[in-house]
Formats: C-alpha cells, structure tokens, sequence
C-alpha cells in the first residue's frame, strides 16, 4: 500500500489559461483512470479530496508489489498535472492480517508434542498453517478498496517505553487484549472497513491504519471508544490522522475548477 498525499499549488494553477487547465486536467483524470482500472488480484488505486491543512489530495495505492508503486510514482510524476502538486507526505505499508488466537493455537499445539521451535518440523508446521490461512483469508490479504464516502487514514505504533513495551508482554498477554480490542472493532463492522498494514522496516511508524465508512463521525465514535481499552490506552501510540471525501476520477476537473 502506498498513501500519497499533495498539496495543490493552487496560485500556479489559476496563472495558466483556461484551455491549458481543461488539456492538463483531460490527460490527468485519463491517467487515473487506467491506474484504477480493474488489474491483477490486489490492485487497485482510489483518489480522495483531503480535508484540512494538511493536503489537498490524497491517492491510495495497492500493488502486488513495491516495484510496482515505484512505478506508479514513475509514472504519475510525467504527467503535466505533477508540476503543480507537491508531496506532502507518504505512506509505504504490507496489508496485514491478525493472527494473534490461531498463532498461539498452533505454538500451542507443537508445544504440546514437544516439537522444538525452529527446527525443520517446527518451521514446517508453521509454513503448512500460513499457507492455509492465506488461502482461506485472500480477500482480506488482497482487500480491494471499500466504496465509501469517506477514508480516514492513519499511523500507529506499540509503546517501547520505560514504563510500558509491548514487546516484552507475553504473547497470551497481547492475544488477549488484541481481542479485546477487536470485540470493539466488531461491533462497528456494520459502519466502518478497515484495513491494517504494517510499515515495520519500510516507513517510520509500524502500522497504518485506513477506515472507510459513509459517515465520518463514525470514526470520531469507534476511535474514541478505542482509546478506553488496555491495549490503546496503555500500548499505543498515534501519529498524524489524515481525512479524505473520495472524488471520483472522473471528476477531478471539477475538483481542479473549485467545485465537488
């Protein structure tokens, strides 16, 4: 996944004439249009008219991989409409599923036959439940983007603190109140899709978080009842939110003449 967030350099654009605005905005939404284009299982591009100071539009990416967004970067800054936008911030992640309740069945299960962790029977066994997960979980490991109104997107981290770290609980401890946490999320999953990646080693925080619904105070409610739960409230850390409406590709010449 690759989130793309620019600024428009608004001053620039009203100097050109009409004519040049229409040809500019014609071949970008073309562009578009064809990153969106149906591809390959987990491609897909979606494009968001951001609210607030911190951009003006934001692009969502999936790719089946990193190359593949180094293109769509390649290529997305040769079209003329690039000249006037400026990057205001990125995001690089992997889709990324919870395996908290079936990893710690099967660490469960080879303990109890005594298998020695990392040896080939164990590293086996643990390759065979991947593979069968993967294959029962694709839609969510290749999740296309939700038809909703409304995204809000952001970073998070597990406190590696002095007084709280999250990676020195037990993992029955952190199964246990990631499933906590998502007992909250599921009460939501009428209103609110959500897709979790993780940036570990390929961006600064180690998750991304996108939420798609129709309302946006919907995020304000889910969040907020979040933050009252142990893992939340004591373990996580937030970076910058990002809020978007999405705007159809096809109408972002009206979006470039002021209008949504």
């Amino acid at each position: 996944m690759l989130h793309q967030m620019f600024r428009m350099n608004w001053k620039a654009w009203r100097a050109i004439s009409a004519a040049e605005q229409t040809r500019i905005a014609a071949a970008a939404t073309a562009h578009l249009l064809k990153l969106s284009e149906p591809g390959h299982k987990g491609e897909a591009t979606a494009l968001y008219s951001q609210v607030g100071h911190k951009g003006d539009l934001m692009l969502l990416h999936l790719r089946n991989s990193v190359e593949d967004l180094n293109r769509v970067e390649l290529a997305l800054a040769q079209t003329e409409l690039y000249d006037y936008l400026e990057l205001a911030h990125s995001y690089l992640s992997v889709v990324e599923l919870g395996l908290y309740e079936s990893s710690a069945k099967t660490y469960s299960a080879l303990a109890a036959r005594d298998v020695v962790p990392h040896s080939p029977e164990w590293n086996a066994s643990i390759e065979e439940t991947l593979s069968r997960q993967a294959a029962a979980m694709a839609s969510r490991i290749y999740p296309a983007i939700p038809d909703a109104k409304y995204i809000c997107f952001y970073p998070m981290d597990r406190k590696r603190g002095e007084e709280v770290n999250w990676y020195t609980e037990s993992m029955s401890d952190r199964q246990r109140m990631m499933h906590e946490h998502g007992m909250i999320g599921r009460r939501y999953a009428d209103h609110v899709r959500q897709i979790i990646s993780g940036s570990i080693g390929l961006d600064d925080w180690e998750w991304g978080v996108d939420l798609f619904a129709q309302d946006p105070v919907i995020f304000k409610k889910l969040i907020y009842e979040m933050r009252f739960d142990e893992v939340s409230a004591k373990y996580a850390l937030f970076g910058s939110f990002y809020l978007g409406v999405h705007l159809p590709m096809e109408k972002l010449g009206q979006w470039l003449a002021g209008s949504v």
